[in-house]
């Protein structure tokens, strides 16, 4: 073929010339066309701009200019003012919610302690009644000759219930005439015992008993104010009521002389008229006054009867004593608010005038009354202060005033004379200016600065652009020449001609032109970018098009050894910088020795530009889909065309140039085919450029031994058998997982050691009984495990212990009852459960040593320190796997059988278990039922797995009690209490000269305290993380809440109040708590974590929950428009 290969070159330009109608679609016009069709576009595209015309634009301009400054310095003004009325109300919305929150913080604790102080009170005076009826039936001994043996012990657990910080507690027996001399030797007689058990009680130690018993008056009496306040005999006639037991023991404050025998009746008015009440009501009284001897600071004196028996409702029973307690109302306002939140002012007002008692002017002739009943305090974080008589706030604040009653003994008025009156007193809480200045800041004068500045500086920006168009301008015709030299490389010409037909339809300005809407300046109804609808496609339909589909050999393997620009220079000098494929016959040959099986076809074709975001022309149609099938069947370095491409080669003269295929090829929706290999040229044919020559080369020896790539390994994901299972089961495996694995880590500490402890079953059968509840379990400090190397090291050597699959059974199994014992509640589930254990196990995971060395290690000699730091333990919780599966194990079932309403709800039904807990019902129920399900026979290897001993039995008895009653959050004596021991805890300070049990004391008192925080965090751990977290689990607590409403069980709309009562929750609680874990030092960044998604999710939950309430309300309506389900069976 040497001899024809000549002929065969010309044959080949031959037939491109012949086919220019159908070889368009694939081959640009020559160089030349392809400037005259640029230039003939430029000259159209030409704006010539007249000297008149150029002198009125500029005026519009000017005029446009103006105008723009004009409305940036509006808008500017308007702007900055808006801003600034904004931000004031911002600040005014702020501080009257957060007003709001400590108002009722103040009201409902100052209501809480008064409630439970005259609950107390009641059963301080019916236990001394019965203790008197007791020893009057053993000893014969009857009032009012009656001491109260261990008076300063009783009297001392009374104290603190009171709310003040210094209470002072007496006991007045009633004497009658005819006894007065029998009870001036009874209380002679007395008198020296009480004062020495009270001084042994109290530790007092400025006087002695005798030293008390000398300046102890030995008669009843009363100072008068007309003899110089000498004390005198009572001789009037009728009962007295002497002063006999007093707490704390002392003398009158001022005065060096005991209280006792003194007779409160002619002592004071106030007291008179107490007793008046007290006797026709049988009730405790309270009155409003000021207090005489050692104070001037408003308050109450409050009588409590006692009763001859315990049974203080029988109306036969005589009334034989009373109770004096005295309490300045101020004590009441202190340690409600946490330091720095200040400025609340407090309005006591009682419903009864005040009685002034003035010291000055001691007795009952000279006391005067005074109409003035009401007095102010202001309450400073931690303090309060008295303002004085008289409200005292600022009226300014009327609108804001929180009013609830403090005080109401539920006295019938009509049974008293029409003189005597028992105040109500009522609360009535505002803010102050102090307040308020804590919310007033800076920020609307810097929003107002900021603004103004954002305008002045798009003011200036505006200038700049203006002065850049024009010289923007300048460079458009430069730009529209390049870009017509794109969009002809891009598209072919006839489809490049009907761009810019179409283009001209709209016309564009010079600003379009100078913009940025599209490439190189065109907008986007060039390309297609803008709407398709209601505008024709540019598509046509081609009926003769050859197409070819080839593979370059050896590519993938090449071109992954090579640079990025390397690949691309032989990818450039294939399609050449000149032309494209076809376009060069020495390019077209060379590549049908280079190419991987290439493939033609000729045929019908429809092309056309597809617009959208990337615009590019695009053939489609049978022609296309036969050719790409055809590529996969060909042989590397040859080519194969089909029947179509083969007759036209035929019709022009070249049917030497192809040779059938021996075999027929099938294509998919075509049956065989007959197809033709064209002939290799025998003429060696040399590339243009020497890189490509060397680069092909290479390709070709690379392509012999590429390997195919080896299928990807695949990934293990999730637990074994999860497959087909459902949601609760898939929770079931990977709670059992989670407790196998601390299991595990609780027998590697023994050494491997699961054999069953017959011994202990006394000690299991043991707890629970001897009729102390669940919550008197309760302890304040659990005295963890010490920190042993010795089993550090055993665990070491032990390695990973597998734990038996009876134990792995036995916990399977007892998880997946538990999960059933949880009822079907929007929110108190299962599936929340398990959500608390995921946090107790990251927060766990997540705990670091605060200190050097933990105070626990500090007996462990030198040499093994290394081993205390590598356990990385703090304050021993996780130096005790026992411990942390503990924890875990609480967290799950620490609402098993929740009712889905609280505790408050189950006491005022009445059912059957508040009757048998009182308080913390869920709770209690909770861990009664878990417990009693742990202890039977079918979990004993379980049990064998947690604890091999009784110590540890009662310690992890110990350690799930705490747990799962620090969930109980509602109840605000419990609360107390655990800011209390968080107090101690975490004020105590570390020394080294402490012994040692003081400080493994220490540690066990933090460790105690950080768990119940820990688990108190994760139950509520939803609020503490992702938005969507806090907002899916929201919803479900609205949605129970909002059932249980419908149901008939809650009396409040929780509708109502939730975007608020959410706030307030951030607030007081959540917040609060999560800046106790990051303060205690242990959870690392944990805790950072979770305070900042509190108070992300607190923004967000202001900026969206009130529309999220109604969302919340219209899916609780939707779930709740089926029949009511009944009230729980128990109910009584």
């Amino acid at each position: 073929m040497p001899a024809d290969k000549s002929s065969t070159d010309e044959e080949m330009r031959s037939l491109t010339s012949k086919k220019s109608q159908s070889t368009h679609l694939s081959n640009h016009s020559s160089s030349g066309g392809g400037s005259e069709s640029r230039s003939e576009n430029t000259a159209t595209r030409q704006v010539y701009i007249p000297s008149a015309v150029g002198k009125q634009e500029d005026a519009n301009v000017l005029r446009a200019r103006c105008s723009v400054a004009l409305i940036l310095l509006l808008a500017a003004s308007g702007v900055a003012t808006a801003a600034n009325l904004l931000v004031q109300q911002q600040e005014r919305r702020d501080f009257e919610n957060k007003f709001e929150a400590y108002a009722t913080e103040i009201v409902t604790v100052s209501q809480s302690k008064a409630s439970q102080f005259f609950d107390a009170l009641d059963s301080f005076a019916s236990s001394i009644g019965a203790q008197a009826a007791a020893e009057h039936a053993f000893y014969n001994t009857s009032w009012p000759f009656y001491r109260i043996p261990n008076w300063s012990v009783q009297a001392k657990k009374l104290a603190p219930l009171t709310g003040v910080d210094d209470p002072r507690v007496a006991v007045a027996p009633i004497v009658q005439e005819d006894d007065r001399d029998q009870w001036n030797n009874f209380a002679a007689e007395q008198n020296p015992i009480w004062y020495q058990e009270s001084i042994d009680h109290e530790g007092y130690t400025e006087h002695t008993a005798q030293e008390l018993v000398n300046v102890t008056i030995p008669f009843v009496h009363f100072y008068d104010p007309e003899n110089g306040y000498q004390p005198t005999p009572v001789s009037r006639p009728g009962e007295v009521l002497p002063y006999f037991q007093a707490y704390p023991i002392g003398f009158i404050p001022g005065f060096p002389v005991m209280v006792t025998n003194i007779d409160i009746l002619p002592a004071s008015r106030q007291t008179e008229e107490l007793y008046r009440i007290t006797k026709v009501t049988r009730r405790p009284t309270l009155g409003f006054t000021r207090f005489g001897f050692d104070t001037e600071t408003p308050g109450s004196q409050i009588m409590q009867p006692i009763y001859d028996g315990p049974d203080t409702e029988a109306e036969e029973k005589k009334m034989v004593a009373v109770i004096l307690i005295r309490l300045p109302w101020l004590d009441y306002f202190k340690n409600l608010l946490a330091e720095g939140e200040d400025g609340i002012v407090v309005v006591l007002e009682s419903a009864c005038p005040r009685l002034i008692e003035n010291g000055a002017q001691y007795g009952r002739q000279n006391l005067t009354q005074s109409d003035r009943n009401i007095i102010t305090y202001q309450v400073d974080g931690p303090h309060a202060i008295l303002l004085g008589e008289g409200d005292m706030h600022d009226p300014k604040y009327d609108a804001l005033v929180v009013s609830e009653v403090f005080v109401d003994l539920h006295i019938d008025q009509s049974q008293l004379p029409e003189e005597s009156c028992v105040p109500v007193l009522t609360l009535h809480v505002y803010p102050s200016a102090e307040l308020e200045n804590d919310f007033h800041t800076d920020n609307a004068t810097i929003y107002t600065v900021v603004v103004i500045a954002i305008f002045v500086f798009t003011s200036f920006v505006f200038l700049l652009y203006d002065y850049s168009v024009g010289k923007r301008q300048r460079t458009v015709m430069e730009r529209i020449m390049k870009q017509d030299r794109i969009v002809s490389d891009v598209f072919p010409t006839a489809i490049r001609d009907r761009l810019y037909e179409n283009q001209a339809k709209n016309t564009m300005t010079a600003n379009q032109i100078a913009g940025d809407d599209g490439p190189l300046g065109l907008d986007e109804n060039f390309y297609g970018r803008s709407s398709t609808i209601g505008s024709a496609p540019l598509a046509d339909l081609f009926p003769s098009v050859t197409v070819l589909f080839a593979d370059l050999v050896g590519f993938t393997a090449w071109s992954s050894a090579r640079e990025p620009h390397q690949v691309f220079i032989l990818l450039e000098t294939l399609y050449g910088k000149d032309g494209r494929i076809g376009r060069n016959a020495t390019i077209t040959l060379f590549l049908i020795h280079t190419i991987n099986s290439p493939a033609a076809l000729s045929g019908q074709v429809t092309a056309g530009v597809l617009r959208g975001e990337r615009s590019r022309f695009q053939l489609f149609g049978d022609t296309m889909n036969t050719a790409a099938r055809m590529e996969s069947s060909g042989d590397r370095g040859r080519i194969q065309v089909s029947q179509v491409t083969a007759d036209l080669l035929m019709e022009a003269g070249l049917a030497k140039w192809i040779i059938p295929r021996s075999m027929k090829m099938f294509v998919k929706g075509k049956g065989e085919m007959q197809t033709y290999w064209v002939r290799k040229s025998n003429r060696p044919i040399k590339p243009k450029a020497a890189n490509l020559e060397s680069g092909m080369s290479t390709l070709d020896e690379e392509a012999e031994t590429e390997e195919s790539s080896g299928r990807a390994e695949e990934e293990e994901g999730g637990f074994l058998g999860m497959e087909g299972m459902n949601k609760t089961e898939r929770l079931v495996e990977w709670n059992a997982e989670v407790l196998a694995s601390l299991l595990e880590q609780i027998v590697g500490s023994r050494g491997g050691v699961t054999h069953q402890i017959q011994t202990l079953s006394n000690a299991e059968q043991n707890i629970g009984i001897g009729g102390r509840t669940i919550l008197q379990e309760f302890t304040p400090i659990i005295p963890l495990k010490r920190f042993d190397t010795e089993e550090l090291e055993r665990r070491r050597r032990t390695g990973t212990v597998d734990i038996g699959k009876e134990a792995k059974y036995q916990l399977r199994n007892y998880i997946s009852i538990i999960s059933e014992l949880y009822p079907d509640n929007a929110f108190h589930n299962f599936e929340h459960a398990s959500h608390a254990t995921a946090s107790v196990k990251k927060l766990l995971a997540r705990i670091v040593n605060t200190n050097d060395r933990n105070g626990l290690a500090a007996s462990i000699p030198t040499d093994s320190v290394d081993l205390v730091d590598l356990a990385g333990h703090s304050y021993g919780i996780t130096s005790d796997p026992l411990t942390q599966f503990a924890v875990v194990f609480s967290a799950l079932i620490h609402d098993v059988d929740h009712p889905g309403v609280p505790n408050t709800q189950l006491v005022k039904e009445n059912s059957m278990w508040a009757q048998i807990y009182k308080k913390s019902v869920a709770e209690q129920k909770s861990v009664d039922i878990a417990w009693k399900m742990l202890m039977e026979d079918e979990y004993a290897a379980l049990r064998a797995c947690i604890y091999q001993t009784e110590e540890d039995l009662l310690r992890f008895r110990q350690l799930v009690v705490n747990t799962v009653m620090a969930t109980d959050i509602v109840d605000k004596e419990l609360q107390a209490l655990r800011k209390t021991r968080w107090e101690i805890a975490f004020s105590e300070v570390d020394s080294a000269a402490e012994s040692l049990d003081a400080r493994v004391e220490s540690e066990d008192r933090k460790a105690t305290v950080v768990i119940e925080h820990l688990i108190q965090a994760s139950d509520v751990s939803h609020t503490m993380q992702h938005w969507h977290i806090y907002k899916k689990w929201n919803e479900r607590f609205f949605i129970e809440c909002y059932g249980a409403y419908k149901n008939g069980r809650a009396d409040v709309d929780p509708s109502k109040n939730w975007y608020r009562g959410e706030i307030g929750f951030f607030d007081f609680y959540v917040i609060p708590l999560a800046r106790k874990l990051q303060s205690c030092g242990v959870f690392g960044v944990s805790s950072h974590e979770y305070l900042n998604y509190a108070i992300a999710n607190r923004e967000e939950w202001v900026r969206e929950g009130e529309i999220l309430v109604q969302q919340y309300l219209s899916v609780s309506n939707e779930k709740n428009a089926h029949p009511t389900a009944p009230l729980d069976p128990l109910v009584v």
